[in-house]
């Protein structure tokens, strides 16, 4: 099983200044190999340079800017290289799928906030000092780096990455074969839908409410937002001390709230797979459900078009964003895997519109957002408990033993 860790960093005022030199540099590689990528396919030939290409240089780059690209470890500088060879497989995939390209772009010292180390002992070594109380991490060009680290590590480490938020410093340690912690057997079964008037309803009849982070921080963040707007745009060296404070409190609430749908994530899930061994949800698209409706032309008045319902859609699909159900449904992934649950996924089609007791379907059963009455036979239940139960119904199709 592989899970990630990450801990906060506590580098020392000169160890912080390395690590923003670190990224600078790595940012500085980036945006080089990027460049040379576009002016081979520029030019007259229409040169192709691959990854391979690439990484063949380092040896030169780093013999001819010792101060800088020598420093730091010729594995992390590959991955850098690789994460742009990522990117730009994924644009020509886009391209070839007729989707929007999204050529990549170069990054700017404030957008390029992480450097990845492919193998523990290359470059990086965790827990540095074995023989120390404080755990350490050493990082080649910048030192043993104290680490504040609040639970035990499982695995074996694979991977080490260092990323920035803010003004705090990261590591996080992607490992493998770490053992499962498989959870007493409950026998409990149960069937969840996810909602916006409930953060998610059981089958049971259990509902959890909706913490609604993001609008409950709406108004700080309008305010620090209107704060930042009396600034001109400028580039980063040429803020003022006033307008930096206004970038990061901008920044800070983003983090908050980032943070607080987190920890409901986790909190929820953990509570989810304490309680139940069979736990079913709905295959949620949500990149399609949170997609702007296409324009209506008016064909009485060309160039002009008819109401389409843009306005109600943007406020349900941030109501929608703001659930973070993505978030919720990997973080019970992950979960369920480690302490032996099952989750099922189903098909998310009309479960809020098909009875439960006669199995009648029409858009007409759901009266309301909370209220469900079939037309058909007369039962009443709340709309997302109807759903609830027919995802485990559902489920129970595809697994006869589940009760």
């Amino acid at each position: 099983m592989h899970r990630a860790y990450k801990f906060l960093l506590r580098p020392t005022v000169r160890q912080s200044s390395a690590l923003g030199e670190m990224l600078r540099d790595h940012c500085s590689l980036y945006n080089g190999a990027l460049q040379e990528r576009r002016d081979a396919y520029r030019h007259a030939s229409k040169t192709t340079v691959r990854y391979g290409d690439q990484s063949a240089q380092l040896k030169d780059i780093r013999a001819f800017d010792l101060e800088r690209q020598g420093r730091w470890s010729f594995s992390s500088q590959q991955a850098t290289l690789r994460r742009l060879d990522k990117a730009m497989q994924a644009f020509f995939r886009r391209v070839k799928a007729g989707e929007k390209p999204g050529y990549p772009r170069f990054r700017g010292v404030n957008w390029f906030d992480t450097v990845q180390f492919p193998k523990d002992g290359d470059g990086c070594r965790w827990d540095s000092t074995p023989h120390d109380p404080v755990t350490r991490v050493r990082l080649q060009g910048v030192g043993h780096v104290r680490v504040h680290q609040h639970r035990a590590v499982r695995g074996r480490v694979k991977t080490v990455g260092v990323k920035r938020e803010g003004r705090q410093w990261y590591i996080v340690l992607a490992c493998d074969e770490v053992p499962a912690e498989p959870l007493p057997a409950t026998g409990a079964v149960t069937g969840i839908d996810m909602g916006v008037a409930h953060f998610l309803t059981t089958s049971q009849g259990e509902h959890i409410a909706n913490p609604r982070h993001g609008k409950r921080n709406a108004a700080a963040l309008a305010n620090a937002q209107r704060a930042l707007k009396t600034f001109p745009r400028t580039k980063r060296d040429n803020r003022t001390a006033k307008h930096r404070r206004a970038v990061e409190k901008v920044a800070q609430l983003h983090r908050k709230v980032k943070r607080q749908r987190a920890d409901h994530a986790h909190k929820t899930a953990l509570t989810m797979v304490r309680t139940y061994d069979v736990i079913a949800h709905e295959r949620l698209s949500i990149a399609n459900m949170v997609r702007a409706p296409k324009p209506e032309p008016d064909p009485q008045n060309p160039g002009a078009f008819l109401p389409n319902g843009t306005a109600a859609k943007a406020g349900l699909n941030k109501s929608i964003h703001d659930a973070g159900w993505g978030v919720f449904l990997g973080i019970l992934a992950h979960k369920a895997e480690s302490a032996g649950r099952m989750l099922v996924p189903v098909d998310p089609r009309n479960t809020s519109r098909t009875c439960p007791r006669c199995g009648h379907v029409s858009g007409e059963n759901r009266t309301t957002q909370e209220k469900f009455e079939c037309v058909k036979c007369g039962h009443t239940a709340n709309a997302d408990t109807v759903g609830a139960l027919n995802v485990a119904v559902r489920a129970g199709l595809v697994l006869p033993d589940v009760a």
